[in-house]
């Protein structure tokens, strides 16, 4: 099988210094916010255009953390896509506040900003919950419209949180998203663009009070400096417990293995767009390929194209297991919106319904995609789509 992601290729490519960065964090000791910690939100804000960043155990309690430090709870409001991972829309019930689901852009499957205009003025209409934030998901890779959405969450006073679990690193004309949202979060699963060796997660901001907050809620509501200015005490602050927090902190050995693959990270998303450029080479003329926004990056977490399932013709459902006979995986992400899944089933959708999103998840597949993908590889897997799309005739969506 060709590898959908490729971890052992990265692993062989990073080599001996990798392995004696998590020896030593294990011959350290400091397994829990050792010294690599700092250093590794010292250098993911450098990277992220963020003057602070808070490392966590999760992409999901990055999520989490800020709704806690904005207060946001039952009776709020947080809209989302519903085109996306269910962590994204599972926040808001964690703190008891209600997700509020909102169309895609039918090109770049991120939030649509007149969807959400008009998702605010429904809520608002209605009533019964108040709007607080809103959360933009940079899908596949590819950074959401943030200006466009940016200037909708300012009209309506609302925060904007950035989930870039799959995009840490894109940019548009040369800004990371935290150049318009209040907060970035991201995942380092180990699939992702940045990933770690087990769970990790982070949070860029820009308020020094905010992002203090945030360090308390990390560890269980702790007293931070802001807490304990001018007061004395005869333990250590740490056991002074000042807010309802959690357990969210990051392992060191997750840190490390970070550290050493932030070295090569700017040379794989020039490689990820190298491939993804070789796939549109050879797709585009027969099925729909991804758009990036003008002036934006992609980090290509997946590359995802488009076969409808037309009758009597093939699509997306009969090409997954014809590639996966030649030894080509495939997945599909997501074969089903959040907001058809039962238990979110009972939260709002914008005015009129998701019709892109409700038309999208019977559409799109992903292929292989990774910085070490072989342009043999990526060859057998362009000639088996065109193969199979001129055998079944124009299936393309």
């Amino acid at each position: 099988m060709i590898p959908f992601i490729d971890l052992q290729a990265q692993r062989a490519r990073l080599g001996q210094p990798l392995e004696d960065a998590i020896l030593k964090v294990v011959r350290s000791g400091a397994y829990i916010m050792g010294p690599e910690i700092a250093e590794l939100e010292r250098q993911l804000g450098v990277f992220g255009q963020a003057p602070h960043v808070l490392s966590c155990g999760s992409g999901t309690e990055a999520l989490v953390l800020p709704l806690m430090a904005w207060g946001i709870g039952p009776g709020d409001a947080v809209f989302c896509p519903s085109f996306s991972f269910a962590a994204t829309a599972e926040v808001m019930p964690l703190v008891g506040a209600s997700p509020v689901f909102v169309d895609i852009d039918p090109d770049t499957y991120n939030l649509d900003p007149i969807s959400l205009e008009a998702a605010i003025v429904a809520v608002k209409a209605a009533g019964q919950l108040t709007p607080r934030a809103v959360i933009a998901v940079d899908l596949f890779g590819g950074p959401a419209d943030y200006p466009a959405i940016a200037a909708v969450c300012a009209r309506h006073g609302l925060k904007l949180i950035s989930d870039s679990a799959q995009g840490f690193g894109c940019t548009l004309d040369g800004k990371h998203p935290i150049h318009w949202a209040d907060v970035t979060t991201t995942s380092f699963f180990p699939a992702k663009p940045l990933g770690c060796y087990g769970d990790g997660g982070a949070v860029l901001s820009k308020d020094a009070r905010f992002h203090d907050l945030l360090v308390s809620l990390r560890v269980h509501g702790q007293a931070v400096t802001s807490d304990i200015e001018g007061k004395t005490f005869d333990h250590d602050p740490k056991y002074l417990n000042v807010r309802i927090g959690m357990n969210a902190r990051m392992d060191t050995l997750q840190a490390a293995v970070l550290l050493e693959k932030l070295k090569i990270f700017e040379d794989e998303i020039a490689a990820r767009n190298a491939v993804a450029d070789r796939y549109a080479a050879g797709l585009s003329d027969l099925v729909k390929t991804p758009t990036v926004l003008k002036g934006g990056v992609s980090v290509w977490a997946q590359y995802t194209i488009e076969l409808a399932n037309l009758p009597g013709r093939g699509g997306r459902d009969d090409l997954a297991p014809q590639l996966r006979e030649q030894g080509i995986p495939t997945a599909v992400y997501y074969p089903i919106p959040i907001h058809q899944q039962g238990v979110y089933s009972v939260y709002p959708t914008a005015p009129g319904g998701l019709p892109v999103t409700d038309a999208k998840a019977g559409q799109v597949i992903s292929l292989p995609m990774h910085p070490y993908l072989t342009t043999d590889h990526q060859d057998q897997i362009i000639a088996a789509i065109r193969a199979f799309v001129q055998t079944n005739g124009p299936a393309a969506s």
